[in-house]
């Protein structure tokens, strides 16, 4: 549409022009023939006045009856005929002047007309010439900001291969930071079971030597420790893979909170730590109630071991925006240069305890966001490593029932 518009627009400004052109002939023309016919007049009146003075009062009455409009300009007796003159030769030397003229307002107009069609042909093929340029940058890597200059065709198709690239830089970075993501939890998973592999093989070795319930308890926590790491590593790989589906139904923050506890109920009676989760009016959230729970368990079990209090808090709210979740305890709080990388994969601070793989707080982070959610660590202002959970509401008109994959 915008071409057919642009070619309006020149076939327009081509035709205003011409006519203009042949309205500045015509009133050159018009000014010449008035002064020919003046001179004209002049001589003959000048003669017939120079051989016969008398005639000066008829012609003075001639001239005046001519000019008020009295007479039409054809006289009652056609005297040049009779004397054998023709309109062809007062107008001879007149015509080819005349035809000069429109000849000129023609080939102004066609001059203006080839001058406009080559400019735009230039001007295209600058811009053609421009995109293949920086297309050609693109390619070999170096492309700068593609700008836009008009409103023409050329500039929507700027504006879309800028688009296109700068999507395709993106699908690039993104594909370069998955392959280096890629080995380093390759790395850190062959870390991360190197480990316990070292532990049961050295502990399978002094059984040999002599059998010991201590060894056999090592093997059975190292194994446990696998179990953990193989299990955390498949969530996360369904995660990644968009293979994992949420149930997204109505439940209770409060009855998450207690299921997160009870399932922990042995860690928590063997490290003697309490949990305290208050009742505070029924609030619930659009989640998955099984795979949030988890996503608490990791919280509660980060504060129970790294807290140097004996209770792990709850607390929870509601407001017309989000439901928000708190999960603290009464230890040391984060170290500050620890919090930006707490939620990295199998990131462990400097104070963590041993046997921890840090791949729990990482699958917290994927499973709560990929509900609407936010998580964040902080630490509280009377002490304390705290968690932040808020459960977005969901837009008007969203389904809250059904299946979300991720």
């Amino acid at each position: 549409m915008s071409g057919r518009k642009n070619t309006i627009m020149i076939f327009g400004l081509v035709l205003s022009v011409s006519l203009m052109a042949c309205a500045v002939s015509v009133a050159v023309a018009s000014y010449h023939y008035n002064r020919l016919q003046f001179d004209i007049l002049n001589t003959i009146c000048g003669k017939v006045a120079e051989q016969k003075p008398e005639t000066q009062t008829i012609i003075s009455a001639a001239l005046k009856e001519y000019t008020v409009g009295i007479v039409d300009g054809t006289g009652k007796n056609d005297i040049l005929s009779t004397l054998g003159y023709r309109r062809s030769d007062f107008s001879g030397s007149s015509y080819g002047q005349s035809l000069l003229l429109v000849m000129t307002g023609f080939l102004s107009g066609v001059s203006l007309f080839a001058f406009t069609f080559l400019y735009r042909n230039k001007t295209e093929a600058m811009r053609i010439q421009a995109l293949t340029d920086y297309l050609e940058q693109v390619n070999i890597g170096r492309a700068a900001v593609l700008s836009v200059s008009g409103e023409d065709g050329f500039s929507k198709l700027e504006d879309e291969i800028y688009k296109t690239v700068t999507s395709l830089y993106q699908t690039r970075d993104r594909a370069v930071q998955a392959k280096n993501d890629f080995a380093e939890n390759l790395s850190n998973i062959a870390h991360q079971i190197k480990t316990p592999i070292t532990a049961i093989s050295l502990s399978l070795q002094m059984m040999k030597q002599d059998i010991d319930r201590g060894h056999l308890k090592q093997v059975e926590k190292q194994l446990l420790r696998l179990t953990r790491l193989e299990e955390a590593l498949l969530a996360l790989s369904r995660l990644d893979a968009g293979t994992l589906f949420l149930q997204k139904d109505e439940a209770d923050v409060f009855t998450i909170l207690v299921l997160a506890a009870d399932n922990l109920q042995e860690l928590f009676a063997s490290s003697g730590i309490s949990v305290d989760i208050p009742e505070l009016g029924e609030m619930t959230v659009a989640v998955d109630l099984d795979w949030t729970m988890e996503a608490v368990m990791n919280l509660m079990k980060n504060c129970m071991e790294h807290g140097n209090g004996k209770t792990v808090h709850c607390s929870y709210a509601q407001n017309p925006l989000y439901t928000e979740i708190l999960i603290w305890d009464d230890g040391e709080g984060f170290l500050k240069e620890d919090i930006p990388h707490l939620f990295e994969r199998f990131y462990r601070g400097k104070n963590a305890k041993e046997g921890g793989i840090g791949i729990g707080l990482a699958l917290s982070k994927e499973i709560i966001e990929r509900q609407n959610g936010t998580i964040r660590a902080k630490n509280r202002l009377d002490g304390g490593a705290c968690f932040e959970i808020r459960f977005y509401r969901l837009e008007k008109g969203e389904n809250r029932n059904g299946n979300l994959k991720v």
